[in-house]
């Protein structure tokens, strides 16, 4: 059985292909709901619709995705540069050309394809890191990590406030483009999985009720995230009445994530991922309570709660997946259908957020961009803060039952 060789690891080559997957994610159930609504007419609950269908897609498509990523390991960096052309064209489609369809209809088939190029490549992506921490000294896996997620939100952090600074959602297409040309490039010879006989398949993952128990800390620690993006731009504009500082609060919120995620790591190596990742969903509670009881004009107060909640977030984003992926390492190594699982498992709450949310605003009395009564505000905001704290406090209760022995 041939095995390929991994090539000396550049830890900056993973923090730039991060960024361009972060960009591809998060923001982009920030900005498409909000975009197709006031440029193309497309209601909330229609659009809640789609997204939650493309995640019905997405149960049988990221398995066979991780699937599809084991089997062509040895093509890999092949395989990733088609991945990122259809993604990358699918962004422009979506944001950049006028829908020759219906508009709902090209939301659909646009973000279907940004979603299965964004699935393979954090498939792929994510199973080189557990090849590539073997070969790293000292705490392999959260060292890479403090790479990864720090790039990754560094890049959320571009994305968010991209169409704002470079004029328009046209340009912002046109710079995730040219994103993904340079992150193709910083990971050139970084894409040599190398082969572990008698590894793959989901049984393994499966099997281990450590690789559970984090899937489904995963699920429910990521829902909180996935609600506060999805009425992130109404709850500024409606909500706090400052309309125009989506783009400032939103770049608050990830540069506290991008800027804390180091510490969370380091301190993670001197008393375990674990006990830091618990204080980190601790802190995240503590925020989203506190947005509950802002109203209109409480700028500087909501300015307080994006920097809390994301430095919280950059614990979530660098800790759980490190031990996720030393979990891979002792059960699957090389396994590409756990991250196929795990890919699911992230996805999946944004688009429920989306199909339960949305539809529930809009039937409690919420218009976008409108006047709102008191009480269709009172709804976003218990949605918005409220929400999230009784989500993190399941992922809280999952998360300490766990043994996990936390090791490079």
């Amino acid at each position: 059985m041939p095995i390929s060789v991994v090539h000396a690891p550049r830890l900056p080559g993973f923090a730039v292909f991060a960024g361009l997957l972060a960009a591809a994610g998060l923001p982009i159930y920030i900005h498409a709901p909000k975009y197709y609504v006031d440029v193309h007419g497309v209601s909330l609950a229609a659009l809640g619709a789609v997204l939650f269908g493309l995640r019905l897609l997405d149960v049988v498509q990221d398995p066979l995705l991780g699937r599809l990523a084991a089997r062509l390991r040895m093509y890999r960096a092949a395989s990733v540069w088609v991945a990122v052309l259809v993604m990358t064209g699918a962004m422009a489609g979506l944001f950049a050309i006028t829908p020759p369809v219906a508009p709902l209809w090209w939301f659909a088939i646009m973000l279907s394809l940004v979603f299965s190029g964004f699935s393979y490549l954090t498939i792929c992506f994510y199973a080189q890191g557990v090849a590539t921490a073997a070969h790293l000294p000292g705490q392999g896996h959260l060292r890479l990590a403090r790479w990864r997620e720090t790039g990754a939100l560094i890049g959320i952090c571009a994305a968010a406030v991209a169409p704002l600074v470079l004029g328009g959602y046209a340009e912002f297409s046109l710079g995730f483009a040219v994103l993904a040309l340079v992150a193709v490039l910083a990971m050139a010879g970084q894409w040599q999985a190398a082969e572990v006989p008698g590894a793959g398949g989901f049984a393994p993952v499966l099997r281990d009720p450590v690789a559970r128990k984090l899937l489904a800390v995963a699920l429910f620690n990521a829902a909180p995230v996935a609600v506060s993006s999805t009425l992130f731009l109404f709850f500024v504009e409606s909500r706090l009445q400052a309309p125009g500082w989506e783009g400032p609060f939103l770049l608050l919120f990830f540069l506290s994530a991008a800027v804390a995620a180091p510490f969370w790591g380091a301190l993670a190596e001197a008393y375990g991922a674990k006990h830091v990742l618990l204080a980190g969903m601790v802190l995240s509670i503590a925020a989203f309570a506190g947005a509950v009881l802002l109203g209109a004009g409480d700028l500087w107060a909501f300015g307080l709660i994006c920097v809390v909640s994301g430095a919280a977030l950059g614990a979530d984003m660098t800790l759980l997946p490190a031990l996720f992926a030393g979990r891979m390492a002792q059960v699957a190594p090389g396994a590409a259908e756990g991250f196929g699982l795990w890919s699911f498992v992230s996805k999946f709450t944004l688009a429920l957020a989306a199909v339960a949310l949305l539809p529930l605003l809009q039937a409690g009395g919420f218009a976008a961009g409108q006047s709102n009564d008191p009480e269709a505000l009172r709804l976003l905001s218990l949605l918005y803060g409220g929400l999230p704290c009784v989500l993190k406090l399941l992922a809280i209760a999952i998360l300490v039952r766990i043994q996990i022995a936390e090791r490079s």
